[in-house]
């Protein structure tokens, strides 16, 4: 029933950047059979009106060259094989700026529509285009009667551009009897070769037509579906369950790091149950206090373990753990209105640090701390 719903589904959808480049890999670009078609015969026609009186000469002489030869050479077979090899190397060098420029035309019309590419999945033996039915249903399909169409405009439009060209040049061709061969022939051949420009460009009215419907029936090939969008979508982000379970790894390592900052910490602030807070500062290196452990209700009790392991003070101060846990980011220095009230806990700790080592006498924890009122409503927002 799904696959049912899906297929129901109109494409109205925009290709994903995935789906297109997906596409090509395969060979799906939009191409024009009509455009490539119109660039080699214009190409070609081209090729013939500039190189022609050079071909002519070269035929010419190419002709005089295997027509006139001593009898001796006629039955000397190797003679004669190196005549030939002569021959076919003199019509290659006459022949390749004319096939080099068609050749040209030939790569310029898939570069407009497309661009460059070489698909060797394109390229692959498919089972399916052998299949009956689907070869009946492309024998019907839009496609095949865009082209049943381009193929009976051709016809019609280089059809009556022959019988216009031929109606114009009649005058000149009924002359060319009345002249002498060296004269009449570059004529006729002038003559020939301008007629098939002429028509070969009377398929640039096709192309006008033929390049828009390619593209705008590729695109519409590329529609999705928007369930087809969501599923891709589901499929690049990766599943909700496989997304959770990286998080959680990436949450573990992060939260293995912190950890192993705790023990080098001066103090812990605490809830004291719910939150913990591991603070350091050296006067040396630091211009204030660094957040290098938090964490809330399982971390927090993780982080007072470890304190208590390596004899870092634990402070329970509620309001200043709330206050810094809410406003200062891991691995980031206080802000400035708790300076005041972490260096009042700094200095109660470095003092007790003495103390244990003899030093001075016992110091009191201070009673109350100067904490500004936007933090205080921040730590007591819960």
């Amino acid at each position: 029933m799904a696959e049912e719903d899906d297929s129901a589904q109109e494409k109205s959808e925009e290709p994903t950047s995935k789906k297109l480049e997906k596409a090509r890999e395969e060979g799906q670009v939009a191409r024009s059979k009509e455009l490539n078609t119109l660039l080699v015969l214009v190409a070609g026609s081209l090729g013939l009106l500039a190189l022609g009186p050079n071909l002519f000469k070269a035929g010419a002489e190419l002709f005089r060259f295997n027509m006139s030869f001593d009898r001796e050479v006629l039955f000397d077979t190797g003679t004669m094989k190196l005549h030939i090899f002569q021959s076919g190397l003199d019509a290659a060098e006459a022949t390749l700026p004319f096939f080099l420029v068609t050749l040209l035309a030939a790569f310029i019309g898939p570069l407009l529509m497309g661009g460059f590419l070489i698909s060797p999945k394109a390229m692959e033996p498919k089972l399916s285009r052998m299949s009956l039915l689907k070869g009946i249903k492309r024998m019907f399909s839009l496609q095949a009667l865009m082209e049943l169409a381009k193929a009976l405009a051709k016809f019609l439009v280089v059809a009556t551009a022959a019988i216009v060209i031929l109606y114009l040049s009649m005058p000149s061709i009924q002359l060319l009897g009345q002249q002498s061969v060296d004269v009449a022939v570059p004529i006729a051949a002038y003559t020939m070769i301008f007629a098939f420009l002429m028509m070969s460009l009377s398929i640039i009215f096709i192309v006008l037509i033929d390049v828009p419907f390619q593209i705008v029936d590729h695109a519409n090939k590329l529609k999705m579906t928007r369930q087809e969008v969501k599923d891709e979508l589901k499929n690049t982000e990766g599943k909700p369950e496989v997304k959770s379970r990286i998080r959680q790894v990436q949450q573990e390592m992060a939260r293995g790091r912190m950890m192993s900052e705790v023990p080098d910490a001066d103090v812990v602030i605490t809830n004291p149950s719910h939150f913990a807070i591991a603070l350091k500062y050296d006067a040396d290196t630091m211009t204030s206090p660094r957040l290098v452990a938090k964490g809330v209700d399982r971390v927090a009790a993780m982080i007072r373990e470890v304190a208590t392991a390596n004899d870092v003070t634990i402070v329970s101060y509620p309001i200043l753990a709330r206050s810094l846990y809410y406003s200062t980011e891991l691995d980031q220095t206080i802000p400035r209105g708790l300076y005041l009230a972490v260096a009042q806990i700094l200095a109660y700790v470095f003092q007790l640090k003495q103390h244990r080592k003899g030093l001075g006498t016992a110091p009191k924890l201070p009673g109350s701390l100067d904490i500004p009122d936007e933090f205080v409503q921040m730590a007591n927002r819960l």
